[in-house]
C-alpha cells in the first residue's frame, strides 16, 4: 500500500490536490486520529469509487495510507438487496426536499444529478476486539460493511446491510452495544448484534432526528460525551444545507432535541452548498472536522478542523472557520499563501493558478477575502504579496472600517504598498478594487 506524509496542522489539512470531503474522525486503540471520507475527483459530481483513510498522532504530521476501500470489490451493488424503510419517503415529503423537487422539476420531469451506481459516499468506521469495521453507501442508496485487522484497511469481503439510504455512522457505547445510523432527509437507527454485521430484531427506529424537528439533512455522526450523546448532521437550519449542527439526548436511541450550530462554511466558496463532518477528542481537546468546497463548484471539497470547546451544560460554543485551524496564527515574516482563505466574498474563489499552485482566482471589484488569524509580536510596517494581474488590495483589520493598509499590484508587479498595525491578534481582510486579471497567490506582514 502507498504511503504519503505530509506536515500541515492548518486549513485545508491537507496538500491542495486531497480532496477529501465527509470526514469521520476517530481515534483508534493505538492513540491515533484516523479520518474516513470520500473522494471528490470530478467537476460535476460528489465523491468516486475509492475511499483514502488519514491519520495523525499530533494532528500535525499526517499519513496517507493509500486506497483502503473500491467499489469495485462489491459485487453485490447492482442486485437487489432487501431493505428496511424506504431511501426517501415520498408520502411525506419534507419542506426542503420539497424546494428541491421544485427546483429541479423542469417542464414537469424531475431532473436529478445521475450518479454512476458503483460511487461510494461517505464512510464510518469503528474498532470491535482486534476488528475494524467500515460502513459504506453508494450512490445506488447500497449500504454495506467490509472489515480489516487494521484500522487503515484494506477492507475486504463487504456485506450487505438491509436498509437504503446514505451516510452511514456507527457508534459503540462503553456498555459495548453499536449502534447503526443512516438516512437522508430522516435520519433512521438501529442495534448492531455482536457480530457487527446484522441488526438486532425488532431494533429499527424511523425518523429518529428528522429535519422538522431538527432541521436535519443528512450526513449522521455519534459521540458521546459524559452522559450525553451528541448527534452531529448537515443542517438546514440557515437554508442551505452548510452547516454542522446536533442534538442532544441522554439515550443513543433519542428522543433527541435540537441543540445549535457548530460550524457553516457557506461563505467558504460561492458555490458552497453543503457540510458534514464529526466530533472527536484528540490527546485531550476537542475539534470538529468539517469540509469546504473550492473551484466555484459545490465539489472538490477539502478537509478542515477546527478546536471547540463546550459550556457547562453541555452545549457547543459555535466557531467560525479559520485559516489556523488547529494550528497556531500565522506570524511576521511568514508566508501566507492565498487558499489558507477561510471566508470568500464575492465571485473569488480558490482554485488551481498552475500546475499545483493554488490561490485567489475569479476576482471581481469589491470581493473581499478573510485570513484568521494572525499574531503579531510587534508592529508591522510591511506588506508584500505574490501575485499576476492587475489591482488593488486594501487591508482591513478585524472587520474595522479603517484601513490598515494596501498593496498596488500592476501585471504582477507590486508598485506600491503601505500598512500600519499593532502587535497582538488579528482577523485579516483582503478587498479588491480596479481589479484587471487579478489571482492572488500569497502574502506576508513583516517589521522592516
Amino acid at each position: 500500500m502507498l504511503m504519503l506524509t505530509f506536515k500541515d496542522c492548518r486549513n485545508p489539512v491537507l496538500p491542495v490536490n486531497y480532496h477529501i470531503p465527509d470526514p469521520e474522525a476517530h481515534v483508534m486503540s493505538d492513540g491515533r486520529v484516523y479520518v474516513y471520507g470520500s473522494l471528490d475527483l470530478h467537476d460535476d459530481m460528489f465523491c468516486s469509487t475509492a475511499y483514502h483513510v488519514i491519520s495523525s498522532h499530533n494532528m500535525v504530521d499526517w499519513v496517507d495510507h493509500g486506497v483502503s476501500f473500491q467499489s469495485k470489490d462489491v459485487e453485490w451493488i447492482y442486485n437487489e438487496v432487501e431493505t428496511a424503510g424506504p431511501v426517501i419517503d415520498f408520502s411525506n415529503l419534507t419542506p426542503f426536499l420539497k424546494k428541491m423537487i421544485e427546483r429541479d422539476t423542469k417542464n414537469g420531469k424531475l431532473e436529478i444529478p445521475k450518479f454512476p451506481k458503483d460511487f461510494l459516499f461517505a464512510p464510518d468506521a469503528i474498532q470491535k476486539n482486534e476488528s475494524y469495521y467500515l460502513y459504506f453507501c453508494t450512490s445506488g442508496n447500497k449500504e454495506g460493511v467490509a472489515i480489516a485487522d487494521k484500522p487503515t484497511g484494506p477492507f475486504h469481503n463487504p456485506i450487505p446491510l438491509p436498509c437504503s439510504g446514505i451516510d452511514p455512522a456507527v457508534f459503540i457505547d462503553k456498555d459495548g452495544q453499536a449502534y447503526y445510523f443512516w438516512g437522508q432527509f430522516y435520519a433512521h437507527a438501529a442495534k448492531l448484534k455482536e457480530n457487527m454485521v446484522e441488526f438486532e430484531e425488532n431494533s429499527i427506529v424511523y425518523n429518529l432526528i428528522t429535519e422538522q424537528q431538527h432541521f436535519f439533512h443528512e450526513g449522521s455522526s455519534i459521540r458521546r460525551r459524559g452522559d450525553l450523546y451528541y448527534f452531529v448532521y448537515s443542517s438546514i437550519v440557515r437554508g442551505k444545507p452548510t452547516s454542522l449542527a446536533y442534538a442532544t439526548s441522554h439515550s443513543p436511541l433519542g428522543p433527541f432535541e435540537y441543540r445549535g450550530v457548530i460550524i457553516d462554511n457557506e461563505r467558504c466558496d460561492p458555490s458552497s452548498w453543503n457540510n458534514h463532518g464529526s466530533i472527536e477528542e484528540v490527546n485531550g481537546q476537542w475539534y470538529v472536522f468539517y469540509h469546504r468546497c473550492s473551484r466555484r463548484t459545490k465539489q472538490w471539497r477539502r478537509l478542515c478542523i477546527e478546536p471547540i470547546y463546550f459550556n457547562e451544560d453541555g452545549t457547543i460554543q459555535e466557531v467560525v472557520m479559520t485559516s489556523q485551524g488547529a494550528g497556531r496564527p500565522f506570524v511576521e515574516d511568514e508566508d501566507i499563501e492565498a487558499y489558507r482563505a477561510c471566508e470568500l466574498k464575492g465571485n473569488v474563489y480558490i482554485a488551481p493558478i498552475h500546475a499545483e499552485l493554488e490561490g485567489l482566482t475569479g476576482i471581481s471589484e469589491g470581493d473581499e477575502a478573510v485570513f484568521r488569524y494572525v499574531e503579531w509580536d510587534s508592529s508591522v510596517n510591511n506588506i508584500s504579496v505574490t501575485a499576476t494581474g492587475s489591482g488593488l488590495i486594501e487591508i482591513i483589520l478585524d472587520d474595522d472600517d479603517d484601513r490598515s493598509g494596501y498593496v498596488l499590484v500592476a501585471d504582477g508587479v507590486v508598485i506600491t504598498s503601505s500598512i500600519s498595525a499593532i502587535a497582538g491578534k488579528h482577523e485579516v481582510k483582503l478587498q479588491f478594487t480596479d481589479v484587471k486579471d487579478l489571482q492572488l497567490i500569497s502574502l506576508r506582514f513583516a517589521t522592516y
